[in-house]
């Protein structure tokens, strides 16, 4: 009788390791009441805690790479902006090894490299293309207003228009802005944590923004005040409200998709 080998290597099939969340997942995203906003902003203080060291060091980094490619001409920004849900997606997966009892290392921030970076980078690209849209609608914009302030001469009524030209440029940018943020907002987490493609993943990512505008409402103006206090001794605050804001996403996407 042929006796196994307990030291065989196994003859079935693996399966590649796949990341399980806990709870199920909602494609879409679900409808969180108005308290939800500052929860997710609490809950994000509390991954903070679990290793503020770690957390600040990611941050201060991650600063210091925002710095370092603006100073490499035109090539820098523009990397850096394809990058980003690159980083955001190693820090989704630094909260997600929290949330399984494991510790946050200071190389999640890099974790996006090595998982998804496709897509990832993707998202980048489609971001970098919405950026530079807004930036051509507001050049357009104040260049016209420039240009009826320059034509004017000493008209103050011309000055004036010109003056409100440009504000209202910024209005636009910014108004524009925020459905590119709805859309990205999600859409690291979904494609590092669930697989989802790029292009569903800003889908789902709108779509949660969507169902939950009063929570986010809650939440951008707590952060405001809070930004508001970070700010005023020398912008230290920033060291703990930066991680805390990163954790937030992480948070609001569990409570949106999660259930």
């Amino acid at each position: 009788m042929n006796t196994p080998n307990p030291y065989a290597a196994p003859k079935a099939p693996v399966a590649d390791e796949t990341l399980v969340l806990p709870g199920n997942f909602t494609p879409g995203g679900r409808a969180r009441p108005s308290r939800s906003g500052w929860t997710w902003i609490a809950d994000g203080w509390r991954y903070f805690m679990k290793a503020p060291a770690i957390w600040i060091a990611i941050v201060v980094v991650m600063v210091a790479i925002s710095f370092a490619a603006n100073f490499i001409p035109f090539v820098g920004p523009l990397a850096f902006a394809v990058l980003t849900p690159v980083f955001a997606g190693g820090v989704m997966l630094g909260c997600r090894a929290l949330d399984e009892g494991k510790e946050l290392e200071f190389t999640h921030l890099f974790a996006g490299f090595r998982t998804q970076f496709g897509d990832l980078a993707v998202l980048g690209a489609i971001y970098l293309g919405c950026v530079f849209a807004i930036g051509l609608v507001i050049a357009l914009i104040t260049g016209a207003s420039m240009f009826a302030m320059m034509s004017g001469g000493q008209n103050p009524a011309m000055a004036t228009g010109a003056i409100a030209g440009m504000l209202l440029a910024v209005l636009i940018g910014l108004a524009l802005f925020v459905p590119v943020a709805m859309l990205m907002w999600f859409a690291p987490a979904l494609v590092v944590l669930n697989q989802v493609p790029p292009v569903e993943a800003l889908k789902q990512s709108w779509s949660g923004c969507v169902k939950n505008i009063v929570p986010f409402l809650v939440y951008s103006v707590a952060l405001l005040f809070l930004a508001l206090a970070a700010s005023l001794p020398l912008l230290l605050g920033w060291l703990a409200l930066g991680p805390v804001m990163a954790a937030s996403i992480y948070t609001s996407y569990r409570d949106v998709y999660l259930s």
